[in-house]
């Protein structure tokens, strides 16, 4: 895996959980979406820069590699 394939995954890995604590609570999620603008941006670089843009196949498969709890996710 490539250091650039490696950042990309590592960033959805963040997105993944700054969506998740964001959404935790449905009363407090409003005012928690605002926050998610910066790991998305992060996200969506990182995925270009790794060539990555478009072939979620090849995505997914190296964000299980790294973090293989997400295999059951529906990823």
């Amino acid at each position: 895996m490539h250091p650039d394939e490696i950042a990309a995954a590592q960033a959805y890995v963040r997105l993944l959980e700054a969506t998740r604590a964001a959404l935790s609570d449905p009363d407090d999620a409003p005012l928690y979406i605002p926050l998610l603008a910066s790991p998305i941006e992060e996200a969506d670089g990182a995925l270009r820069r790794a060539g990555l843009s478009g072939n979620e196949s090849r995505f997914f498969g190296l964000v299980r590699s790294l973090q293989p709890s997400m295999s059951d996710s529906g990823h």
